[in-house]
């Protein structure tokens, strides 16, 4: 192969990681709805921001090293991920609600601050309590970057990771943008109500899946 198509082949599988990767990762979930809470709240943004990018990227790497394999074999692991995820998103729902009840509370400097290990407590939970993060980041994304040629493997990965890092910078930095709107106490009421439901709602399906399955 000429270093023109070689450049041009590993140029492809950095795009076709980065695409993917953008693809999956845009979707609604409660993950990116507590970025974008942290965000408006420019609260430890950075430290949430560099977890999620990274904790994709690892997961990325790991679904094409092979990992997606274990995850076949042991139905019980993805099950008891889908209970435990059920579980703290129904928590978290529940929680947001009540916030949302509370309108002398919506206004962000009245809000109790999160601390650092909290926040990244959460972010955690978020990301690897949800079932959906094993089957999109390291089955799917897994399959597609195993079967590329050994020496485009790795680009693969970068691209995966670098779209998750763009999306998430963008996510809680760009929230700032929407401070003018959230200035107002009401417009916390009806992010958290939005929140919880949205928590509930992938609490349920989680749940009937898992009665499903």
């Amino acid at each position: 192969m000429s270093p023109n198509l070689a450049e041009l082949s590993l140029f492809a599988a950095f795009a076709k990681g980065f695409a993917l990767s953008a693809a999956l990762i845009m979707a609604i979930g409660a993950q990116n709805m507590f970025v974008l809470r942290q965000g408006l709240r420019r609260e430890h943004v950075g430290a949430i921001v560099l977890f999620c990018g990274t904790a994709d990227a690892l997961l990325i790497a790991a679904g094409v090293a092979g990992l997606g394999a274990l995850l076949t074999v042991v139905p019980g692991l993805t099950l008891a991920l889908t209970l435990g995820g059920a579980v703290f998103l129904a928590w978290y729902g529940i929680s947001a609600l009540r916030r949302a009840a509370h309108t002398e509370t919506m206004a962000v400097t009245l809000q109790p601050s999160m601390t650092l290990a909290r926040a990244l407590a959460s972010t955690a939970a978020f990301t690897f309590l949800n079932p959906h993060v094993y089957l999109d980041t390291v089955l799917l994304m897994g399959a597609v970057g195993s079967g590329l040629p050994p020496a485009s493997r790795t680009l693969f990965v970068v691209g995966a990771a670098a779209a998750s890092y763009v999306w998430f910078i963008g996510l809680g930095y760009g929230a700032r943008w929407l401070a003018p709107v959230f200035a107002r106490p009401m417009a916390w009421k009806v992010l958290d109500l939005l929140v919880g439901l949205t928590m509930l709602l992938l609490a349920g399906v989680l749940l009937s899946r898992a009665w499903r399955g």
